[in-house]
């Protein structure tokens, strides 16, 4: 069957259209998408803009007619926490469906946790016991443990690269206070919820998906995504480590130069970094094996895993 995957992120809305069937893995066929940056389009009340709300119903009215035209049988639409944490996220949901007739199903934090961790266990198999899985997103940074398809323990915190960014790091470059600052918050958040994580035991895994990830490994020297997914990428603590002062003195134009940065994404690169870092030191992870299925596929799993054989 041919499906298709909306996801409404924070800083992404993506379409991905993939050739998929019960037992098999879901192959990609066609990915339209663009950089809305919901997150950005809060006010101080919390409100998404009527003005960003017309973009994404454009962008999934588009999506649709796109859709329609490569053959997709369902489409499968979500969104995190941009929308999630909006005042008015329920009225943004009930505006697309009015408008374009697609039901956005709003995934909490944990969800998303859940759903990755599944996408990671079977890209990489039994065979590697006890799975750490870390995603950073726009809005929050996904956390979770286990041995089998559903983790021991799925936490959601807001680390998200983006919210950071704005709360956090104004200037461009960011001045060594500010990274001092965020550094020390940072490593108090994801302190919470380490020992619970590792009190089943360690990881004999750690993964990273997420393009704040797939960014870092690059600028450390992983293959580009031109060498294909089953390209083994790796980011090590030392070498992200030595790179952080480096991108932190970089203007965001200045990032967008270095390989794999996108211009989009470049202002958010010195605050997933910090965050990446401390989660690697806090849970004493020497490597992250980045896996190239995430969100996305853990959605496609789940809705073929319900389906009969």
């Amino acid at each position: 069957m041919r499906l298709g995957v909306l996801d409404v992120g924070s800083n992404t809305v993506h379409l991905l259209v993939v050739d998929a069937h019960h037992g098999g893995a879901p192959v990609p066929a066609h990915s339209h998408k663009t950089e809305l940056r919901l997150s950005e389009h809060l006010d101080t009340q919390g409100l998404i803009s009527n003005e960003a709300v017309t973009v994404l119903c454009d962008f999934v009215r588009t999506s649709l007619g796109i859709a329609e035209e490569l053959g997709v049988t369902e489409i499968l639409a979500f969104a995190t926490s941009a929308i999630r944490e909006a005042t008015n996220g329920d009225e943004v949901i009930a505006e697309v469906m009015a408008r374009t007739g697609v039901e956005l199903e709003v995934l909490s934090g944990e969800q998303e946790a859940k759903l990755t961790f599944l996408a990671v266990r079977r890209w990489f198999g039994w065979s590697t016991g006890r799975v750490l899985v870390l995603d950073i997103g726009g809005g929050s940074l996904e956390l979770a443990i286990g041995t089998d398809e559903d983790p021991d323990v799925a936490e959601s915190v807001p680390l998200g690269a983006g919210r950071l960014t704005r709360g956090w790091l104004p200037d461009d470059p960011p001045t060594p206070d500010q990274v001092r600052k965020l550094r020390k918050f940072v490593r108090a958040e994801i302190a919470h919820v380490v020992g619970p994580m590792v009190r089943f035991g360690e990881p004999g895994l750690a993964v990273a998906t997420s393009k704040t990830f797939r960014q870092l490994a690059r600028i450390t020297g992983a293959a580009p995504s031109s060498e294909g997914a089953y390209t083994q990428r790796r980011l090590a603590r030392e070498e992200l480590r030595a790179w952080i002062p480096k991108i932190a003195a970089m203007t965001a134009r200045q990032r967008a130069e270095l390989p794999g940065v996108s211009e989009g994404r470049s202002r958010q690169l010195v605050a997933g970094a910090l965050v990446a870092e401390a989660a690697m030191d806090l849970f004493d992870v020497e490597e992250l094996l980045l896996c190239p299925w995430a969100l996305r596929e853990g959605v496609i799993l789940r809705e073929l895993d319900g389906l009969d054989e």
